[in-house]
């Protein structure tokens, strides 16, 4: 394993995530990106509007990266995407770049929430072309 994507948005369960994404590039000598998809809506006949600020992905995006560093890794990269769908998003820009593994976190989604909202980390566990870890 040399290159680990792991997805985040700056919640408690992203945050597991970057831990175990670090902590197994720390012990692979692996090159960790860490990615936050900027999620677009609206659009066609009004404006394409986004999830978060610029600047409030890039607070996530360092936070995260600041996590990684302190925990001992030291290839580190920082990516924000921007997709209609989160799930498309990572898994695309995994294949494209050639990496071999994904990490993503999830919540305690279960029942008619899971069925109602979905889940980012399913739907990319299921489109993958690598091997996905799903921190809970």
């Amino acid at each position: 394993m040399k290159k680990i994507l792991c997805a985040t948005d700056g919640t408690a369960h992203s945050a597991h995530a970057v831990e175990i994404a670090a902590e197994m590039a720390k012990k692979l000598g692996a090159h960790l990106s860490i990615c936050v998809v900027n999620v677009a809506h609206g659009g066609s006949r009004g404006p394409l509007i986004y999830t978060m600020e610029d600047d409030d992905v890039k607070k996530v995006l360092d936070a995260a990266a600041s996590v990684a560093r302190k925990m001992g890794v030291t290839h580190v990269d920082e990516l924000a995407l921007r997709s209609r769908e989160a799930a498309a998003a990572i898994v695309q820009y995994a294949e494209e770049n050639g990496y071999d593994q994904i990490v993503v976190g999830t919540g305690d989604k279960r029942g008619v929430s899971r069925l109602v909202l979905g889940s980012v980390a399913a739907d990319v566990a299921g489109r993958a072309h690598c091997s996905v870890l799903v921190a809970r």
